[in-house]
């Protein structure tokens, strides 16, 4: 049991000095197993934050202080590779994994001080703090990414081996201090994130895409296809999810424009959001989905699940990659075929990346009005010819034609996501699919984004406009559910402003 003891005078007389690639091994647990007894119980960051707040401990407290980390001296990884050691002999790993986070905490804080004491190391409080802070983290939760996952304003985590981290605040890409130990140390962390989901990450399977409690997306890309040790990449949420008023209030898009995305999603038009890497796709795609209906049945399609529905009837599903024989694999087409066979209202895909787009135009298609997608692409002209390119990789030999009537009576709006140069993100078209002119699809903007210049500090400066479309394609489609007054009110205001 733990509890205030004295530790055993044979571990405290012979603290092991570590091998630098296996500073936490010892004759009865390693920091491998330790951690995967424990791991299952990690909360989210959240929950960390509320727990280490409420322990009475001063030492548990001060561990979930998040301060800037500066870089350790080889004399400290020593001296935490040897208190490491002392505290794995000690340590009960089964009583350990019944604890909750903060109880583990407390019980972790008691030992590492009385091996302090015993061995009579000269540390004052702070880095006592610091080195149980880092135990903690290793033992307990992901390492030295713990104070930048528990960080809010962080958009993305990127780890370039064991001594390059880089982080996204505000739009612009920054480089940490943070470090871990060696490849090694990394490598154990990054298994440990996927090994959560049910996935895996080794040689033999060098690339893993997965998620983080919280929804937090990962990917993950070992050796040998990663030759300077593993890289991680993390893309953040945030833990109030954003909605449409803040991201007017973050001049992402006008009022008069959120007003439309707002109709948009109330009278159940088939929509994709279209967008470069980090312009903001999936945030865009919850934002638009808080207007469901809480009645309607709403199934989900992701490689990572990672969207926040809040409606109460959802099913989330997630593709699975092959197991260690190659097979097991089930595709994001597997999936959007399978949601026909489940009674939908609406189908949302997360990204749509492959031959599934002709599954998702299918659906939208026959009566599933409402349905949603994201895709990579720089303008809405583009997203309409990658739609057609996934389709022909597919193997579908239908002629272009054919496949143009298919989008053009699928898809309503296309809803283009920009991440300007200096970073801001930008909603820059809300365009419509009209129709087809010979073998050409025609579309038409709602409204436009227009760059005006930069002001001395470099941030962009541009204004949303109406491009003056008195009525709509949809306009038929929001008399129907009620909305058509909503519209016009918002397209004469977004016309004033233009004017």
């Amino acid at each position: 049991m733990f509890g205030k003891r004295s530790l055993p005078s044979q571990t405290l007389g012979n603290l092991p000095v570590p091998q630098p690639a296996g500073a936490e091994k010892s004759d009865h647990a390693s920091v491998e197993a330790l951690g995967n007894v424990v791991s299952p119980k990690v909360p989210s960051a959240r929950d960390r934050g509320a727990g280490a707040r409420a322990a009475s401990s001063h030492i548990t407290d001060a561990i979930a202080v998040i301060r800037p980390q500066t870089a350790k001296s080889e004399e400290y990884y020593l001296l935490k590779g040897q208190i490491f050691a002392a505290l794995i002999e000690a340590i009960d790993v089964s009583q350990l994994a019944k604890m909750d986070s903060i109880q583990a905490r407390d019980a972790i804080g008691e030992i590492i001080a009385d091996i302090v004491t015993a061995k009579k190391i000269v540390m004052s409080i702070a880095e006592q703090d610091d080195l149980l802070r880092d135990i903690c983290n290793d033992i307990l939760g992901y390492g030295p990414l713990e104070p930048l996952l528990a960080r809010d304003d962080i958009a993305d985590i990127m780890v370039n081996g064991a001594d390059t981290v880089y982080i996204e605040v505000a739009g612009r890409v920054q480089k940490t201090d943070i470090k871990f130990r060696d490849n090694g140390q990394l490598l154990h962390i990054c298994q440990r994130i996927v090994s959560q989901v049910g996935r895996r990450v080794d040689e033999s399977s060098p690339i893993c895409d997965a998620r983080l409690p919280d929804g937090s997306r990962v990917n993950v890309i070992a050796f040998p296809l990663a030759i300077d040790g593993p890289s991680l990449t993390i893309r953040k949420f945030k833990k109030d999810k954003l909605t449409l008023d803040q991201l007017v209030k973050f001049g992402a898009i006008s009022p008069e424009g959120a007003e439309i995305l707002r109709i948009i999603g109330r009278v159940r038009c088939n929509v994709l959001i279209s967008g470069g890497t980090g312009s903001g796709k999936t945030t865009l795609l919850n934002c638009l989905t808080a207007f469901i209906e809480q009645t309607e049945r709403v199934i989900t399609c992701e490689d990572a699940a990672e969207l926040q529905l809040q409606q109460p009837h959802v099913v989330r599903l997630e593709t699975r990659p092959p197991n260690l024989e190659g097979e097991g694999q089930v595709t994001m087409r597997d999936l959007v075929k399978n949601c026909l066979r489940m009674r939908p209202e609406r189908i949302i895909v997360g990204e749509v990346r492959g031959p599934e787009a002709f599954d998702l135009l299918q659906a939208m298609n026959t009566g599933h009005d409402g349905s949603m997608g994201t895709l990579h692409s720089n303008s809405p002209r583009e997203a309409l010819s990658r739609l057609e390119s996934m389709i022909t990789m597919g193997g579908y030999t239908l002629p272009s034609k054919t496949i143009r009537e298919m989008i053009v009576s699928s898809v309503d709006v296309i809803i283009q996501a920009a991440r300007l140069r200096d970073g801001s993100r930008r909603i820059t078209h809300i365009t419509e699919v009209l129709g087809l002119e010979g073998d050409v699809i025609t579309t038409q903007d709602l409204f436009l984004y227009d760059i005006m210049g930069e002001d001395p500090q470099g941030n962009v400066i541009g204004q949303h406009r109406s491009t003056g479309v008195g009525r709509p394609k949809f306009w038929e489609r929001a008399r129907y559910y009620g909305e058509e007054k909503r519209l016009a009110s918002a397209l004469d205001a977004a016309e004033k402003v233009a004017s």
